[in-house]
Order: C-alpha cells, then structure tokens, then sequence
C-alpha cells in the first residue's frame, strides 16, 4: 500500500500542481493589490504617488530576485529554495496586516516578492529535469497557474477588501503556501547539493541596477511638483556604472554584448517593456478610477475588472492558434493594433458614458493583452537559440517588470491630485504615443 501510494505521489501532474500552487502567488501577490491601493491611501494618509510605490517596489524585487534565486536553486537544489521561498511569502504575508506604518508595509511587499521569486526558477528547474515525456504540457500548464492568478488577481481582491479589507490580500495566500508546502515536502525531488559560489552572482550589478531604477522613479514621480535633479543625476550616473560594471563581470545581471550582437531581440524587449508600461497603466490605474472617481465599492470593481482580464485569458487560445499558422508576427501587428485601438477608444469615454461602453473597452485592451504576451514570446524564441534561451526569458521577464514599474511611475504623476476622467484621459493620451512607438517597433 506504501509503495503505491508513493508510485501516485510521484505521478508528473501532481508535481505540476505542487509547483503551480507556488509559482502562482508572484502573479497573484502582483496584481491583487491594484484593488487595494485605494483603501490602503485612506488607511497609511498617502497620496497616489505614494501608494504607487506598492506596485514600483514588488517589481523591482521580483526583477532584482528571480535571477538570483535561479543560480540559488542550481547551488543549493530546487527543493530547498522552493520551500524557503514560501516561508518567507508566508513571513511577508502574515506581518503585512500589522504593519504598524508604511515603510513596514512596503518592507513586506519586497519580503513577499523576494520569496515569491525564488518559486519561478526552482519550479521550473524541478519541471526540466523531473519531467521528460510530455514536458512542453506540464510547462504550459504552470504558465496557465501564473497567467489565470495575474488576470483575476484584481477580481479576487475586490471581493475579498470588500468583504474584510485590505489585510484579507495577504491572509488569503496561506492556504495555497501551506498545501504547497505539505506537497512539497513528499513531493518535490530532493535534488541539488550545498555549495555556494560567490562569483555566480552579480550582486554588484544588481544594486547599480536597483539604485538606478530606483532614481528614475523618484525623478519621475517629482514631475508633477519640483523637480528632483539629484534623483536623475542618480539614475544616470548609477546607469552608466552599471553598463561598465556588467561588461567587466564573468557572470553579469544583464549580458550587454548579446544584447549588441541581437538587435532584434533588444527590439523585442523594449516593445514589450513598452506594452506593458501601457497595459499596466490600465491594469492599476482603471481600479483606482472606478473606487475614488465612479464610486463603484472594492467588490463590484473587481468584477468590473473581469472585462479586461477575462478577454484576455479567454483570446490566448486564439492567438496561439495565429502563431501556430502564421508565427509571431500577424498575431504581434494584432495586439499592437487593439492596444493603440482601445486606447483612443478610452479618449471618447467621459461621465456621461455608460459603464459597459468602459467595458467594451476593457475587453479590447484585454485582448490585446492576450496576442501581446503570447507573440511577443514567441518571437523572442524565434530570434535566440537553444542554448541562450534561459538568459533571454529572464530578460524577457525584467523588460515586464520594468514596464510595470514605470506605469507606476506614470499614474504616480497624473492620478497624484486628482482621480477622474480628465486625468484619466491624460493617462490615455500619453499611452497613445506609446502605442504608436509599439505599433512602429513590430516586425
């Protein structure tokens, strides 16, 4: 009976589930607090700018951590990391409702992302060598965990502030960390051995890295109001440090000389920096509108919020079919068209406007989303090899992560003072002329 019981348990879906379960709360951690941020201004007396630094600061943990965590996992095994990695989520999640100010609170944000990052690379280490038949399956079955957590993040947080406030964000992931935790610890293949080499990480070019990011968003949110030259001066000579630190380093945060001999993938990640830069502008600023200027409660904002997730995920089949027939391009034009289609289409909505016409433009801008991801990916595969694929996708996941930090950044500045549909409207102006360089950056 033993031996059979542990035959099942080492069956591969049930090591996908195991995995999935963890790697879905980076996603979900990301996206449920767009709902909250309204509630927490209120509760911490913070401005808008303020509250952004919520979304800026799991970003850049979550873009500073996930490489560093993957040459973790390979030093000291996948199993160990993973584990560890949902014990400081679950460190995060249960100081945050007591977080007597908000500096604490955005201590635990960082903490819940840097833990949460250490899920990724572990569990899909743990994938590839755990798992040989049928692999590409048990693969796109975790990206469903992480895209299906992202997209109904903000529908799962609007229900749950509106029914037991914003502390309830937190609270909610530990039944996932502890299931996944149990399963781990029978489950998950004890692999990996104790040795940590310094040299492998490039924890110099991380914090040249951070400072600098850092600078820009304290530049850009000082716009509205004087000017912060310091903070630029920061940004710029942090970011030329980092260039000549990481063309020096045997093992660099970021390989600028692959990115020099691949133009076209450096092309490919600064159109999906920019997309999402423009999709998360919507993906947190439209919450905020509903609560603090259409007057909508948590809950019914959350399923309000549907229109632009649901398209999403319900589109991807479709464009993976696209890509399938035709490759990454026709779907890529596709989705930078709908962008920069809902985008004008959100300068023809004002007060007067009734909410499913909001809504109709959601769901374009959501379907957008779903060709945007899936090609952009796509593509970036096309351009790189076998062998370089690891790197790419980490860069592939930093240029999302920057892109979401800087639409932080750009709501900070336009929703700092005034939440309605005026400046809701500046927020789709200025995401226009993105469109338009994304629309001008497809292949």
């Amino acid at each position: 009976m033993t031996g059979r019981i542990r035959e099942q348990l080492q069956k591969p879906w049930i090591l996908v589930l195991t995995i999935g379960l963890g790697t879905m709360l980076n996603p979900l951690n990301s996206s449920m607090i767009s709902v909250a941020l309204t509630r927490l201004q209120f509760e911490f007396e913070l401005s808008f700018a303020d509250a952004s630094w919520l979304i800026s600061i799991f970003y850049l943990a979550s873009a500073a951590g996930q490489p560093v965590m993957g040459k973790l996992s390979d030093m000291f095994g996948p199993k160990r990391l993973f584990m560890t990695g949902l014990v400081l989520v679950a460190g995060a999640c249960l100081l945050a409702p007591f977080s007597p100010n908000f500096v604490f609170l955005l201590g635990c944000r960082a903490l819940q992302a840097i833990g949460s990052s250490t899920l990724f690379p572990s569990g899909m280490s743990m994938v590839r060598t755990s798992i040989t038949q049928k692999q590409g399956q048990a693969l796109a079955a975790l990206s469903i965990f992480a895209n299906v957590s992202a997209a109904f993040g903000p529908s799962i947080g609007g229900f749950l502030v509106g029914a037991w406030d914003w502390p309830s964000i937190f609270f909610v992931n530990f039944p996932f960390i502890i299931l996944s935790f149990v399963m781990a610890l029978f489950i998950l293949p004890n692999t990996g051995k104790m040795e940590f080499d310094m040299k492998r990480i490039d924890f110099g070019g991380i914090s040249l890295f951070i400072v600098s990011i850092v600078g820009l968003i304290l530049f850009l949110l000082s716009l509205e109001q004087t000017v912060n030259i310091w903070a630029l001066i920061v940004f710029v000579s942090a970011g030329i440090a980092f260039y000549f630190y990481e063309n020096r380093h045997q093992a660099p945060f970021i390989h600028f000389p692959t990115l020099r001999q691949n133009p076209t993938v450096t092309w490919i990640y600064l159109q999906f920096m920019t997309i999402n830069l423009v999709y998360y502008c919507y993906f947190f600023g439209f919450p905020t509108y509903l609560q603090q200027a259409a007057g909508y409660n948590e809950g019914k904002t959350g399923l309000i919020m549907l229109a632009l997730a649901g398209f999403s995920v319900i589109i991807s089949p479709l464009a993976g079919a696209l890509i399938d027939r035709f490759g990454s391009k026709v779907p890529m034009v596709i989705g930078a068209v709908l962008l920069l289609i809902g985008t004008g289409l959100l300068l023809t909505f004002d007060q007067a406007s009734p909410l499913l016409w909001l809504m109709v433009i959601m769901a374009v801008l959501g379907m957008s989303n779903g060709f945007n991801n899936i090609s952009a990916q796509t593509a970036l595969f096309e351009n790189v090899s076998r062998e370089e694929t690891g790197s790419a996708s980490g860069l592939f996941q930093t240029s999302r992560y920057l892109g979401a930090i800087l639409s932080g950044s750009l709501l900070g500045i336009t929703f700092n003072q005034f939440v309605d549909t005026k400046h809701l409207h500046l927020v789709a102006i200025i995401c226009f002329i993105f469109c338009l360089i994304i629309v001008g950056l497809c292949p």
